[in-house]
């Protein structure tokens, strides 16, 4: 079997900012955008015939989840029960702090047991800062050297300088980049933009929403 094309993960954040509806919104817009006819078609697209995704949900130390395994999407019919795994993935831990670095450790751990993959991409999900924990650069900057890119969408509803912070000490690597929403209202059309642009096509987005 050849290589996947892309190995995602999809990093969502689950602190105390984050209400239930919220989170809510998170899981279904992020089943809305793989649910999108050219990210359906684009999973599957490449030379490998298939991509490789897995959902973390993240809060303080201690408070990270791996709640869909490593699974993959090498047809139409894959990528829509993983979307309906993802739509109703159940907040199994407690809000608390915003744990970036740890959240990036448990990254890099599910990583270590991909199956061989092309590209390797991490997907921060979050509204706000890291402020417990180890310091997400330094995790950041280890994954970069391994190949590994980590984007970002940032929801700007309580920092509104927030993508200003992804870009400076969680995002890094090949092609990688942050888009952001004002709410979390806007989330599924903001998650659908980025997938399109970075699993469809394989190539960078430009930052922004709109």
């Amino acid at each position: 079997m050849p290589p996947a094309d892309l190995a995602l993960i999809l990093a969502l954040d689950c602190s105390a900012s984050v209400t239930f509806d919220e989170f809510g919104l998170m899981a279904s817009g992020c089943a809305a955008a793989l649910r999108h006819d050219a990210v359906m078609a684009g999973l599957p697209g490449g030379p490998g015939g298939a991509s490789l995704c897995a959902v973390v949900i993240w809060s303080g130390i201690g408070a990270q989840d791996v709640v869909l395994e490593w699974t993959r999407l090498d047809s139409p019919a894959a990528i829509a029960a993983f979307a309906d795994a993802v739509e109703n993935t159940p907040r199994s831990i407690r809000g608390a702090a915003t744990a970036i670095g740890e959240a990036l450790a448990i990254c890099a751990g599910l990583l270590d047991l991909v199956p061989p993959a092309r590209r390797l991409v991490i997907d921060v999900v979050g509204d706000g800062r890291s402020n417990q924990g180890i310091a997400p650069e330094i995790v950041r900057d280890r994954l970069v050297d391994l190949g590994v890119t980590i984007n970002g969408l940032c929801v700007l509803h309580e920092e509104p300088d927030l993508v200003e912070y992804y870009r400076a000490s969680v995002i890094g690597g090949p092609g990688a980049f942050a888009v952001w929403c004002e709410t979390f209202q806007e989330f599924a059309v903001a998650m659908r933009q980025k997938l399109v642009r970075e699993i469809a096509t394989g190539e960078a987005a430009p930052v922004g929403f709109g």
